[in-house]
């Protein structure tokens, strides 16, 4: 069983690089944008987030004409660079490349956000998706998902499964699937 966990599957294809080209005419007709436009990105430089928000920025600033400012805003899961978009001005001039973690995880699991994910942001495109996969070291003796269930059952907590941290997309996934296939995994953070 040799399969990729995590596995980041970009989802700035052509279409919306295409879809963007289209629309930079008519909002340049109305006079936006006049100055750059800031894009937080809630994670560390470097992460995938950050490179599709990167990719993201250099097209629209070819687009639109204007600078676009990626800013790593880290912290609390995402939660820091999510309440800096938050406060911003609803202009249209700061930009945050949401996650399931930003939008959907942290406002539930954690008891105060300073942010409404509902009411702080509007949607304006979905980038990318991720596929969540297992992946075991070659010394593990289970070519299949079954004969891996099989062994975790066997030996309930001596097997181990990482994640970026507690909460994260990672880690819910590793407990759903410990759920689910009735297996005890240790959670690495």
């Amino acid at each position: 069983m040799r399969m990729i966990k995590g596995n980041l599957i970009l989802g700035l294809g052509a279409t919306l690089l295409a879809g963007l080209a289209g629309w930079g005419a008519p909002v340049a007709a109305q006079g936006y944008p006049t100055k750059s436009i800031r894009l937080i990105v809630p994670f560390a430089a470097g992460g995938s987030t950050d490179v599709v928000a990167r990719t993201l920025g250099q097209k629209l600033s070819e687009v639109l004409g204007q600078q676009v400012v990626v800013e790593n805003r880290t912290g609390a899961g995402g939660s820091l660079g999510a309440e800096a978009a938050a406060k911003a001005a609803p202009d249209g001039y700061t930009l945050l490349m949401g996650t399931s973690g930003t939008l959907a995880i942290n406002p539930s699991v954690y008891a105060k956000t300073l942010y409404d994910p509902v009411r702080d942001f509007t949607p304006v495109a979905l980038l990318g998706s991720t596929a969540y996969l297992l992946l075991v070291h070659p010394s593990v003796p289970a070519a299949t998902l079954q004969e891996f269930v099989g062994l975790a059952r066997s030996k309930p907590g001596q097997f181990n499964y990482g994640s970026a941290g507690n909460g994260s997309t990672g880690h819910l996934v590793g407990e759903l699937f410990k759920s689910l296939a009735g297996v005890n995994l240790t959670h690495v953070p």
